[in-house]
Formats: C-alpha cells, sequence, structure tokens
C-alpha cells in the first residue's frame, strides 16, 4: 500500500470510527474494524491456504510424541513447527495451544518445547514455530539473530512484518483448527513479550481463537508510550499504524472480549516492558474505556501479576495453567490436580539439565521463574528441526527473512496488499 493510499485509507477509517462512536456502540460494525486492522497491516484476506505438510514423528519426552509439520502464511513462506501431541489419546478432540515467542525466541527456545511438553501431558495439542529471522526461518538456520527487529524503509514494511507475525498466528490456528483431532472452540494463544504484543493484535482480529494469554506484555498504552516509542520494526511501526483506531488499545480489547476470554499476566518488576508503569490502576482504567468502547463489561479481559517478578514467560506458571483449564478444559489435568502439583525452579532447572543459555542465572528474569511440573526434561535444539536438510535446501526461498525482504519489498513498490 502506497503512502498515498495509506493515508486515504486511513482518513476513511477514522471517519468510519468517529461516526460509529457517535452512534454508541451497540451499532459498530466490529467486524469492519477487524478488517480494518487486518488493511493496515497488510495481512491477507482470505488468508493463504495452509498446504500443510508432515515430516514425520519423535518422543520429546514419556507419555508426549511431537510431529514436524509446515504451512504456509503470508508472502507464499512457509512456516516450520513442531506439534506436541499426548501420546496414546483415548479421545478424539483435543484443545489447542499456540505459543508465540518472544524477541531471539523460536521453537528451540526452553519455554517453547517445556510449554509444548507440559500441556501435551495435559491432554492438549501444543504447536511451537519459528518466527521469520530465526531458525529455520533464518538463512543460516540460526537462533537469536532477531532479523525481524531490523530498521527497513519505506515505513510500510514495518506494517508488513508485523502483518506477517500476526499472520503466522492465525495460520497456526488454522492449521490447528482443520485437524480432526483438535477442537476448534478450545483454542488459545500464548504470547510471551513480542509474542505478547502479536498476540495482542492476532487475538482481536481472529475469532477462531477462544482463549488469549498475554504475558512479559499486553499494557497497550497511548500515543508516544512504550509501544510507540519501540525501535524495534515488528512493534512500533505496526502499533502507530493502528492510530486511526483513537484509543488503540481500548478499542483491541473490545474485539477481544467479542472474541472471548483474555488473561493479561505480568511481574510487577518488569522494566523490559514498563510494568512498574503499567501496573494494576492501568489496567484498570484500560478495561473502563474498553467496556465504553464496547458498550459492555461482559468478557473483558483478566490481569493478573507475580509481586517482584521481573520479565520471564509466566503462561508456565501454575495460576495461567489454573485459567486456561478454566477456559480450554484439559482432558488430562483437574483444577484440584494443578493446584496439587510441584513446581520447578527454572535457573536450577537449566543448570541440572545443562540447557544452553545465560539468561538462567538472572533471577529476576526467566531464571527466577516457577515453572508447573517438575519432570520436564530439556531437548536437544537438533531434534526440533523441522524440515528434513534436503527439504530446506531446496526450498529455503520459502523460509527465510531474505525471502521476505524482497517480496514485501516488491508488493509494496506495487501497492500490492
Amino acid at each position: 500500500m502506497g503512502h498515498a493510499r495509506y493515508r486515504s485509507f486511513l482518513t476513511g477509517l477514522s471517519l468510519v470510527l468517529t461516526t460509529a462512536s457517535a452512534s454508541g456502540a451497540k451499532d459498530r460494525d466490529w467486524g469492519a474494524i477487524r478488517s480494518s486492522i487486518e488493511t493496515a497491516l497488510h495481512v491477507p484476506q482470505p488468508l493463504p491456504d495452509l498446504r500443510e505438510k508432515s515430516y514425520g514423528k519423535f518422543s520429546p519426552a514419556p507419555g508426549v510424541t511431537a510431529e514436524r509439520v509446515a504451512y504456509s502464511t503470508a508472502y507464499q513462506l512457509r512456516v516450520p513447527a513442531i506439534l506436541y501431541e499426548p501420546a496414546g489419546a483415548t479421545i478424539t478432540r483435543h484443545p489447542a495451544i499456540v505459543i508465540v515467542n518472544g524477541h531471539g525466541g523460536d521453537k528451540s527456545s526452553w519455554y517453547a518445547y517445556y510449554a509444548g511438553i507440559l500441556y501435551a501431558r495435559a491432554g492438549a495439542l501444543v504447536l511451537t514455530y519459528d518466527p521469520i529471522g530465526e531458525y529455520e526461518r533464518n538463512s543460516e538456520r540460526r537462533s537469536g539473530s532477531s532479523q525481524h527487529d531490523q530498521i527497513l524503509e519505506p515505513d510500510d514494511m514495518a506494517r508488513r512484518m508485523g502483518g506477517l507475525m500476526v499472520t503466522d498466528v492465525m495460520q497456526a490456528v488454522a492449521y490447528l483448527a482443520s485437524r480432526k483431532d483438535v477442537d476448534d472452540k478450545r483454542i488459545a494463544v500464548l504470547g510471551y513479550s513480542m509474542g505478547s504484543f502479536i498476540s495482542s493484535l492476532a487475538c482481536a482480529v481472529d475469532t477462531q481463537v477462544h482463549a488469549c494469554v498475554l504475558v512479559g506484555g499486553g499494557d497497550l498504552d497511548g500515543p508516544g508510550g512504550y509501544w510507540d516509542r519501540s525501535r524495534k520494526m515488528c512493534q512500533g511501526g505496526p502499533y502507530q499504524a493502528l492510530g486511526f483506531l483513537g484509543d488503540r488499545g481500548a478499542i483491541i480489547y473490545a474485539l477481544h472480549a467479542r472474541r472471548g476470554p483474555t488473561l493479561i499476566w505480568n511481574g510487577t518488576a518488569d522494566e523490559v516492558v514498563d510494568i512498574p508503569h503499567h501496573e494494576q490502576d492501568f489496567f484498570d482504567d484500560l478495561k473502563k474505556r474498553a467496556a465504553a468502547e464496547l458498550g459492555s463489561s461482559k468478557n473483558l479481559f483478566q490481569t493478573g501479576f507475580t509481586p517482584d517478578g521481573g520479565h520471564r514467560p509466566y503462561f508456565l506458571a501454575k495460576p495461567v495453567a489454573l485459567w486456561l483449564e478454566d477456559k480450554i478444559k484439559f482432558p488430562d489435568w483437574t483444577e484440584k490436580e494443578i493446584r496439587n502439583m510441584p513446581e520447578t525452579h527454572i535457573s536450577e532447572w537449566a543448570a541440572k539439565n545443562n540447557v544452553p543459555g545465560k539468561g538462567f542465572k538472572n533471577e529476576h528474569g526467566e531464571g527466577g521463574l516457577m515453572a508447573l511440573g517438575n519432570d520436564i526434561p530439556s531437548v536437544a535444539r537438533d531434534q526440533l528441526h523441522a524440515i528434513p536438510d534436503a527439504v530446506w535446501d531446496s526450498e529455503r526461498a520459502d523460509f527465510t527473512y531474505e525471502s521476505w525482504v524482497e517480496r514485501a519489498k516488491t508488493a509494496s513498490q506495487s501497492n500490492a496488499p
């Protein structure tokens, strides 16, 4: 979308939103608002055909099977993923979960496979995948590259990056919903850090999502705030592009409420996403404004805090697991069983299992997390290749960041969606 066309789009949508606001929340066309977000971020409408493919299975832990899969996303790209499943399941349709990583994370990140094994043992199917630029979407199969943070001109590229990441989440949900062993009414999306931001948008526009959990983030603030100021291309530009919504956080969470339940969980001392300036009073005010936009307080997001906690993937913590049990009903766990389950101090777990990474020594950050369960093994990175070497070598252009740059720039120059 060219600059002139984009300005015209914003002007038109601002007029629609202003008129809708003046006539009352009940008269709003919420479907049109979802579509406007997708249009601003170049999310394909309709979504691409999945063209899903399986590359075999392995067992990462007792009681769990993992399947190597790939499916399509925007810009004719492919997403490599690992799907964790309960072994020997006796039911035909399971709840399902999508894990959305933070910056530098991918399906080989400790919290991704920990969540996969943990919640597969609860009876859910859990999908973990590589964000663009990481692991098998990196030309060297590197992790921690953060290629998606690099600023590219024109500014339309930032909108396209955000839109690609939102599409990745929506395609993950669509893939799960397409499976015969998934109950498509019990799909949850769990996003951490950068993933919380991307998931906040995906869960606003994707009505196939039932439950959404945002940890290490979710504090969608106003003009000139934390998310607007982000220098990471996948955050600041996309959030600024939604300025036509007016009160962005309130509109986004009103859309969440129309879709289903949402939980936002943070550590009170998480400076990474500015939680010390976005504590309970911030969220209370945000919820009040969302209710005003929605015309109702029904199904508005819930919040929770870990006292003195830093930046951590809290979707592994017991309180969040209890919330998920209430919303998607794990086949193999009960609320009582979760409450009685042991917990693991992640810094000790990492040391015991020789998990690589310096961050575990930071008790304020991920190392200090008390995660549910006490028998989750580490998984070797090379086990988490989703794509066989020969396939990846021959189809590399359909996976990597460099291909996205080329294709997105071509689309931008031609004003393509």
